[in-house]
């Protein structure tokens, strides 16, 4: 069977056991795990991409069509894989893989955007130059804002959750309070983020202009697309992407069902990003007034 695999295209690892197997399996290190039992295969898929699991079964398909011509039509209803899924189930669909992606990438797109405006209105109309003008820190004017965008980006990142969810019934195996925790994440990040540009904007169109700049180099790394075609190095830019971290935690939690303990990397880098974010914006709120 291994052979057969082989020839159909398929790269093939053996292991000594199944719990080695299954581990690599939950790892993200394999599609799919074949067996023979009592003769006949059985398959087991990761299944959180379904489009990875209809080309391993189309892969497994074609390695058992390649028998003798000899073979009877009993022998080859023996050979039909049993296929179960360690994630999701048949009836997942690609929709339901990009759904937490699309989540992410919406909370995050339309608060960097209101945020930028937002805050560049505040500079324009001359509320930000009256704040300066009082003993006030610029810490605690970034942290004022932060505060004040921020629960609004809350609210905005559950409702878009939670109508994904509950209205548009996108595939969910995992904890709600942990997909809210993301969101919310990703908003603080896009809302420090949109902060910081509007400081070096001077119109609205300015920061319309900064999205073909950061949030579209974001969309192509965040896991909607295959980049496995595209050279190594540039697939490392996904790493100064912090989309990709969040899409990563919201694939995670709604398509395998992970815990904190799983996602606990990308939510303390979504922090980092925020705290430097932040910080920025304090250093940026420099040429307004020197403190």
């Amino acid at each position: 069977l291994a052979a057969k695999l082989e020839q159909a295209g398929a790269e093939v690892a053996a292991y000594a056991n199944l719990e080695e197997a299954r581990a690599a399996l939950a790892d993200g290190r394999l599609d799919a795990v074949a067996t023979l039992e009592g003769g006949a295969p059985s398959i087991l898929l990761e299944g959180s991409d379904p489009a990875v699991a209809k080309s391993v079964l189309v892969v497994l398909q074609k390695a058992l069509q390649q028998d003798g011509p000899g073979n009877s039509p009993s022998s080859a209803a023996r050979m039909q894989p049993r296929v179960s899924y360690l994630h999701g189930n048949e009836s997942l669909t690609s929709f339901d893989s990009f759904g937490p992606v699309l989540i992410g990438f919406f909370s995050f797109f339309f608060v960097f955007l209101l945020a930028g405006v937002a805050f560049l209105r505040e500079r324009t109309t001359g509320t930000l130059e009256r704040l300066l003008a009082t003993p006030i820190r610029r810490s605690e004017v970034v942290g004022g804002y932060l505060m004040g965008f921020g629960l609004f980006a809350l609210l905005q990142a559950g409702l878009i959750a939670a109508f994904s969810i509950y209205v548009l019934g996108l595939y969910m195996d995992g904890s709600i309070g942990l997909v809210l925790l993301m969101n919310l994440l990703l908003t603080l990040t896009a809302l420090t983020l949109g902060t910081l540009l509007s400081s070096y904007a001077t119109t609205e169109f300015q920061i319309i202009q900064f999205i073909p700049l950061v949030i579209v180099p974001q969309v192509f790394f965040s896991g909607l697309f295959n980049l496995d075609a595209m050279n190594p190095w540039l697939q490392k830019l996904s790493y100064v992407m912090p989309l990709y971290y969040g899409a990563d935690a919201m694939r995670g939690i709604m398509l395998r069902g992970e815990g904190f303990a799983d996602i606990q990397a990308d939510v303390y880098v979504l922090l980092g990003f925020s705290v430097a974010f932040a910080l920025l914006n304090v250093v940026a709120l420099k040429k307004q007034r020197a403190i």
